[in-house]
C-alpha cells in the first residue's frame, strides 16, 4: 500500500512547537468538521454489486476495486467499520513492541516508554467490514507539559472491506534526547474517513526515559 502524509501542519516530536494550546482547546480536528462534503445517501456494498451487473465493463471495475472481497460475509448496513486492532512499535535491534488498541497504561499511567535519542516507527494494523472507507486519515497530537510538540496529519487512502487486516506503517522518527525532553507525554490519536465518521478517538500518555524499560 502507498503510503501519503500529508505534511501540513505537521511537526517531529523532537521540535518544540511554541503554540501553548491545551489538549481540550488545541482545534486538532477542526479541519475534520469543516472540510466534510456531503456525498448523498450511502448505499450497501451488496446492492452496489447487483447494479448494473449485466454490465462486463463495470463488473469488472468492481472487481478490481474491491480485490479478493468476499461478497457472501458483507454486511447489509451501508456504513463502513474501521476497527484499529493495534499500535506497534517498531526500533531497530528490538523487538517490536505490540500494544492492543485502545492501550492500556501500566501502574504510572504510562501506555508506553521510549529511550531518548532512540529511533522508532509506528506501525497500525486495521480492520474495514460492511463497505468501502473513503479517505482514512488519522491525526496524531502530542503535548509535553501543556505545550504542543507534534501535530501530525496523515492519509490512508481508501480500503474496500476484507477479512485480512491492513498494515501502515508510519516514516522512522527520532525521540528528542536530553534530560529536558524525558518525562510525561500526553498525546491524542483519532481516526476518520472523508465522511466525518470517527472510527478511534483515543487519549493516553507515554514516557520517555534515560533508558529502555527492562520489560520491553
Amino acid at each position: 500500500m502507498d503510503k501519503e502524509e500529508n505534511k501540513e501542519a505537521s511537526a517531529s516530536i523532537s521540535n518544540n512547537d511554541t503554540d501553548t494550546d491545551d489538549m481540550e482547546d488545541d482545534g486538532y480536528d477542526d479541519d475534520d468538521v469543516k472540510h466534510v462534503v456531503a456525498l448523498g445517501p450511502q448505499v450497501p456494498l451488496k446492492d452496489h454489486l447487483e447494479l448494473d451487473k449485466d454490465d462486463d465493463s463495470l463488473r469488472r471495475w468492481k472487481e478490481q476495486l474491491l480485490g479478493d472481497v468476499d461478497t457472501t460475509k458483507l454486511g447489509e448496513t451501508a456504513e463502513p467499520e474501521v476497527t484499529i486492532l493495534n499500535l506497534t512499535i517498531l526500533t531497530p535491534r528490538r523487538p517490536d513492541l505490540v500494544l492492543p488498541i485502545p492501550l492500556v497504561p501500566d501502574d504510572k499511567g504510562y501506555a508506553f516508554a521510549l529511550k531518548d535519542g532512540s529511533t522508532y516507527s509506528f506501525c497500525f494494523s486495521f480492520v474495514v467490514s460492511n463497505n468501502i472507507v473513503s479517505g482514512l486519515r488519522y491525526t496524531h497530537t502530542v503535548w509535553k507539559t501543556g505545550v504542543r510538540v507534534e501535530n501530525q496529519k496523515v492519509m490512508l487512502g481508501t480500503f474496500s472491506p476484507q477479512q485480512e487486516p491492513y498494515t501502515y506503517e508510519a516514516e522512522e522518527d527520532m525521540t528528542p534526547s536530553g534530560i529536558f525532553a524525558r518525562g510525561s507525554y500526553s498525546a491524542k490519536l483519532k481516526f476518520v474517513d472523508d465522511d466525518g465518521k470517527v472510527y478511534l478517538d483515543m487519549s493516553y500518555c507515554f514516557e520517555i526515559r534515560k533508558d529502555w524499560p527492562a520489560s520491553a
